[in-house]
């Protein structure tokens, strides 16, 4: 039988369950009937064009596939949720790194695995480029761009295992940094006004002092290529949680962190104002108007001379 005959006689019972016992069209049923009905009816409609002989280059996935294509979207949907949850305050590379390794070690071996059989597809070719929309494919790319753009790399070590040493100190300075504000506003509200944080700015002031040091040797320590070996921007919880801390301090307590170098930089500019003073005073002292005595001769001296008495005697 010819290979279209068959696929007529696998549609018909479709065409049958469609149509009422009066060939009346059948009321649609509810939508998760519906979507059953659909995969049993493609379930038998794939048996049947395998029974016909038929060209298997149809959209089914081998097992293999199929496994580590549901594997994929669970990792997604988990790294989403824990991207979305982390947004505010951010904390997505402290908090989302393992779901992170999992999906690219998901991605990869979609890439890479092909199916057990001879006459079944690579997985890579199925899932990847089977279609225009390639949603894997946009997914893993989307993923990538955000972890890349968050700089999630400068703060884990370079297998990507953990938090390095430097983050890991820094978080800690900051929690002991929210700590103090939170138990010093704690100590402060009941004697002073609401406005007035002079407790927050005394007592916490070591800390933060410490805390903006390590985050300014951070930024130095990364532009060379720091712990974890990517020269770019600091990670996005780092550089988020400092900009919190900063803001706290400057705007919303009013502090200010004396600077160390403010003796030396006094000096130094007193120093060079000076130096036009002490010019023209030294240039003054030390120059002398000289006056310029006119000095005749002697020889002019005595001419004259001879001329006065030639005169007188004449």
């Amino acid at each position: 039988m010819a290979p279209a005959r068959w696929v007529l006689l696998a549609l018909l019972p479709a065409l049958v369950l469609a149509l009422g016992p009066a060939g009346e069209p059948r009321r649609a049923p509810p939508p998760e009937e519906a979507l059953e009905e659909a995969e049993e009816l493609w379930s038998e409609l794939r048996s049947e064009l395998r029974g016909a002989g038929l060209p298997g280059d149809l959209p089914e996935l081998e097992p293999e596939c199929r496994q580590l294509l549901a594997a994929f979207a669970e990792d997604s949907a988990a790294l989403s949720a824990c991207l979305a949850r982390r947004a505010r305050p951010v904390r997505l590379c402290q908090g989302c790194h393992r779901l992170y390794s999992s999906l690219i070690a998901r991605y990869r071996g979609i890439a890479l695995a092909v199916g057990n059989s001879s006459e079944s597809h690579n997985c890579a070719k199925s899932i990847l480029t089977s279609d225009r929309l390639q949603i894997v494919v946009t997914l893993s790319e989307f993923f990538n761009e955000t972890w890349d753009t968050a700089n999630c790399a400068n703060c884990l070590k370079n297998n990507s295992e953990g938090l390095s040493n430097s983050t890991v100190e820094f978080l800690d300075l900051f929690n002991k940094s929210l700590t103090c504000f939170e138990h010093n506003l704690q100590g402060q509200t009941i004697y002073l006004s609401p406005n007035n944080y002079t407790e927050v700015c005394k007592n916490c002031n070591e800390t933060y002092r410490m805390l903006n040091d390590l985050y300014n040797n951070l930024q130095r320590m990364n532009r060379q290529g720091g712990e974890s070996g990517h020269s770019a921007h600091l990670c996005i919880d780092v550089e988020d949680a400092m900009n919190i801390t900063r803001k706290l301090w400057s705007r919303t307590f009013n502090c200010s962190v004396p600077c160390s170098d403010t003796v030396p930089v006094v000096a130094v500019s007193s120093f060079i104002l000076f130096l036009p003073i002490v010019f023209y005073l030294s240039s003054f002292l030390h120059s002398k108007q000289k006056k310029r005595i006119l000095i005749l001769p002697k020889r002019i001296q005595s001419n004259a001379s001879l001329v006065n008495i030639q005169e007188k005697y004449s």
